[in-house]
């Protein structure tokens, strides 16, 4: 069986939530964390021996306090984000295994996931070397200036959004973020394409929400309840019962 680790990536700005509370992967959720949601697919898989969540500096102390009994419990690593997307995902590569495999890089503010679809991504990830999931463009695409005047219509022929988990060969992934070809990459497939490397699709579904702003979370809640079952043989993790007290 191939060894996995996972990165959830928690250290964003979250500059769009507006919550003076918390930020988005720590919002509460259907009784717990948003982030708690994102790991708990990860770590009801036998496949996968490592998780780790990277947190922004100013949050770290905080984090570790308000979650003690969960990383406990769970075995989850906390480790120091970047400044930005590639940066963060680059300080959690030093602390990954090497005994690790294939390595998952997936958004903390994407809880709904479903355990058929982890399975598709996992396995195309083990056959082609990276995979991740993407949905075709459907709507009508414009590009548009400063002042707000439509400049063109974008063709959508061929374009796919992309989603997290991605997953590649640890090799892979650990090559394109010391080589750093573009350290402003939004998503770790494009440093993984700049070094050559080729990534495969599987088709992702649009229930895989990433949230962005607070009335993500009433959308989240009820997609959670909408998200196909675990199998019968593969419970989610057990979680401490005092997740908010």
């Amino acid at each position: 069986m191939p060894r996995f680790a996972v990165i959830l990536a928690a250290a964003g700005k979250s500059s769009r939530f507006r919550d003076k509370h918390y930020k988005k992967p720590f919002a509460p959720l259907d009784n717990r964390a948003v982030w708690l949601h994102s790991a708990e697919k990860f770590l009801a898989r036998k496949d996968v021996e490592q998780v780790l969540i990277a947190v922004a500096d100013e949050d770290l102390a905080w984090f570790q306090e308000k979650f003690a009994a969960n990383l406990m419990i769970l075995g989850v690593e906390v480790v120091r984000g970047g400044a930005t997307r590639a940066a963060t995902v680059r300080s959690a590569l030093e602390h990954v295994r090497e005994s690790v495999e294939f390595i998952g890089v997936h958004d903390a503010a994407r809880p709904c996931l479903a355990e058929s679809w982890l399975d598709e991504i996992f396995s195309a990830a083990v056959k082609h070397g990276a995979a991740i999931p993407a949905i075709p463009v459907a709507e009508t695409l414009k590009r548009v200036d400063a002042s707000g005047q439509v400049v063109e219509t974008v063709s959508r022929d061929r374009l796919w959004r992309a989603q997290t988990p991605q997953v590649f060969r640890a090799d892979w992934l650990k090559e394109a973020h010391a080589r750093g070809v573009d350290r402003d990459a939004t998503d770790d497939a494009a440093l993984v394409e700049a070094v050559g490397h080729p990534i495969h699709v599987v088709e992702g579904s649009p229930l895989n929400i990433k949230i962005t702003t607070r009335t993500d979370l009433t959308l989240a809640a009820a997609l959670l309840k909408m998200l196909p079952k675990p199998k019968l043989d593969r419970p989610a993790h057990p979680f401490a019962d005092d997740l908010w007290r």
